[in-house]
């Protein structure tokens, strides 16, 4: 596919200057390492080389592997790669998912893997995975990926591939060194982060609030800022599950998304997110890396990460592709960050706010799916036959395996839930539940 009918069919107008650079740059069988902001459209970068790599030949099995760090990263590439590059079987592996679905889908073996890699190993280690054609390796945020709690891994993935030829690092951070077993053969490096032309545009804000308000700080701040859409950092998991139960007790609705929750709940604390059914999300720094949501108006910190790198992580989720957005950290009165900018502006938190107006959207589910030969235009065809229900109640619609989740506006959620159940949408009896 052509660049100009891909550009079209993701709605973007022209490459940035990091993409231009990155395929000007590149040369076959020449590892590449690129370094560019969070946001800045990375992952088209290398999808389009990814495409450039790709032989025709369909004696050859498994071409490229790519790695991510995180169930959710994994997916996000799926889906960017699907609409990137036709006319090839593209398969994303990843720890939660059904292994059964995974095995039977490796047996039309894929041209291009996605996957963490806990489960890249389970498949190589059945053998699963046929290794013997792959050329490329892809390390995307290889920063993470080759962390000490994951080097054993990658290691045993990269032995496991003899014949690559070609490896691609991306993040926007980088590593000091790389480890030894990740060799790198006439590497070019393209660092963009102190382009200009790629830079987020940021506005860094502080509350200070001594540590026994920090919790009334929060919730005051989420009052004062009304409908935006906002992600509000932790350290620790224990901590998004503490501050969860206050906002359920001052009744502010909201979601949580932490590695403790089963994978189907952190699917869906995401996909409330992105199709605005809810505009809060609590979280760890598993949601700083992977979240392609361009909406997300204000990152909070509640917590500081130790590292200037998950800071720069953490706030790459707003601000997305020149787009502005702000962060605010809360501090107590002795803390001290060196990575934080100077001078950044101190606002004060107004008290007793009015909660902020409830989302628009609710979402709904059904248990049909792919698998079950729906698809969202078999599921608004059903839904716009129900009396009082027009085009525009209906939203983002996201269809899976074996379900499919609905954003509708809420007061049209009642009467599809009391008129649409107990009907059949292509043979498939269905029953609509709110989540």
């Amino acid at each position: 596919m052509e660049i100009t009918s891909i550009l079209k069919k993701l709605k973007i107008d022209e490459l940035n200057s990091m993409q231009r650079d990155t395929l000007e740059q590149f040369k076959n069988n020449q590892d590449f390492v690129l370094l560019s902001p969070t946001g800045s459209g990375k992952t088209l970068a290398f999808s389009l080389l990814v495409s450039k790599l790709l032989q025709g030949d369909k004696s050859l099995k498994t071409q490229v592997l790519i790695i991510a760090p995180t169930r959710e990263l994994a997916l996000q590439i799926e889906s960017f790669v699907k609409k990137v590059i036709t006319g090839y079987k593209i398969l994303c592996v990843y720890g939660g998912h059904d292994t059964k679905i995974e095995r039977n889908a490796l047996k039309e073996t894929p041209t291009i893997i996605i996957g963490t890699p806990g489960r890249i190993i389970y498949h190589l280690e059945r053998n699963y995975i046929s290794t013997a054609d792959v050329h490329t390796l892809v390390l995307d945020e290889f920063d993470k990926s080759l962390e000490l709690g994951f080097q054993d891994q990658l290691k045993e993935i990269i032995d496991a591939h003899p014949n690559i030829k070609q490896k691609i690092l991306t993040s926007a951070t980088d590593l000091a060194e790389l480890p030894d077993f990740v060799t790198l053969e006439n590497v070019i490096k393209l660092d963009n982060l102190d382009s200009e032309d790629n830079k987020p545009s940021l506005t860094y804000k502080k509350v200070i609030s001594p540590v026994q308000y920090k919790l009334r700080t929060l919730f005051n701040l989420l009052c004062m800022l009304g409908e935006q859409k906002i992600l509000i950092f932790c350290n620790h998991r224990e901590a998004v599950d503490h501050i969860s139960e206050l906002l359920d007790d001052r009744d502010l609705i909201h979601d949580v998304f932490h590695g403790g929750l089963e994978q189907r709940d952190r699917e869906l604390s995401i996909l409330k997110f992105r199709n605005n059914s809810n505009r809060i999300l609590l979280t760890t720094d598993l949601a700083a890396r992977g979240l392609d949501i361009p909406e997300i108006d204000v990152i909070i910190h509640y917590q500081l990460p130790s590292k200037e790198d998950a800071f720069i992580h953490r706030n790459g989720r707003t601000a997305r592709m020149h787009a502005k957005g702000e962060v605010i950290v809360i501090l107590k009165p002795d803390d001290d960050f060196p990575y934080l900018p100077e001078n950044t502006e101190e606002i004060k938190v107004e008290e007793n706010l009015n909660l902020p107006n409830n989302t628009p959207y609710s979402t709904l589910y059904i248990n049909a799916g792919k698998k079950d030969k729906v698809n969202k235009i078999d599921i608004v065809g059903y839904i716009l036959k129900l009396d009082g229900v027009k085009k525009d109640d209906i939203g983002v619609i996201e269809v899976k395996d074996k379900d499919a989740y609905i954003a509708v506006k809420r007061h049209v959620a009642s009467i599809i839930i009391k008129d649409g159940s107990n009907g059949k949408i292509k043979g498939n009896k269905i029953k609509f539940i709110r989540t």
